[in-house]
């Protein structure tokens, strides 16, 4: 819902030549998999940040190729983000899970919480939640978790996120010793109050929180 990916892409369907010619249609990109064997100097990358790995329509085959790129690309580190981790668990055993790959799933609401069951499953040396755009206040089990990232809603049919909702999760995290990363407040701020873009800023009870886990690379 509210979608930002979505929105993003539609905005260019049937325009020629355009990476999103087709919208947010499902595409697959074969020819792109070894570009991140000729980066040679060491980056974080987010996989796959308009789309969803494990959407069902992705062949098995597929989703081996690019783990097999990530584990030969040992010097850069890969965060992979799915609101379908039950698909990751399912084919975990056919997946090279090299140290440089970091396993993430959504947490909005309570009701998706039953992803982190999942989420642990997976043998991924970093796991990780994002509970962004969060939505309501979590009460979170964080066995096997390493980091947690929390962030607001932007767009202009954003749900505001309440400070007492974020703080809860950040001291969830101390007390099981996990890193917390604070992202944004999104397009409301603090107090409740819609603001500009990029404006509410991304500090939590006056402080920023920039906690990552320890590094994994090769």
């Amino acid at each position: 819902k509210h979608c930002y990916a979505e929105t993003f892409a539609e905005r260019f369907r049937g325009v020629p030549g355009h990476p999103y010619e087709n919208g947010f249609d499902l595409q697959l990109r074969p020819e792109r998999l070894d570009l991140p064997l000729t980066w040679k100097r060491p980056r974080k990358i987010f996989v796959n940040s308009m789309s969803d790995l494990f959407h069902a329509d992705v062949p098995d085959a597929y989703i081996q190729s690019v783990f097999e790129t990530m584990a030969r690309a040992h010097w850069h580190e890969f965060q992979v983000l799915t609101k379908r981790p039950e698909r990751a668990a399912a084919i975990a055993d056919q997946l090279v899970w090299s140290p440089n790959i970091w396993m993430g799933t959504s947490v909005e609401n309570q009701r998706w919480t039953s992803r982190i069951h999942e989420l642990r499953k997976i043998p991924a040396h970093i796991r990780f939640l994002s509970c962004e755009p969060l939505l309501g206040p979590l009460d979170l089990d964080l066995t096997d978790i390493d980091w947690v990232i929390v962030g607001g809603e932007s767009g202009p049919r954003a749900r505001p996120m309440r400070e007492e909702w974020a703080d809860s999760i950040r001291r969830q995290c101390e007390s099981a010793r996990v890193a917390f990363f604070f992202k944004q407040w999104g397009a409301f701020n603090c107090d409740g109050r819609r603001v500009g873009k990029g404006k509410a800023g991304r500090e939590l009870c006056g402080k920023t929180w920039n906690q990552v886990p320890a590094a994994t690379l090769a």
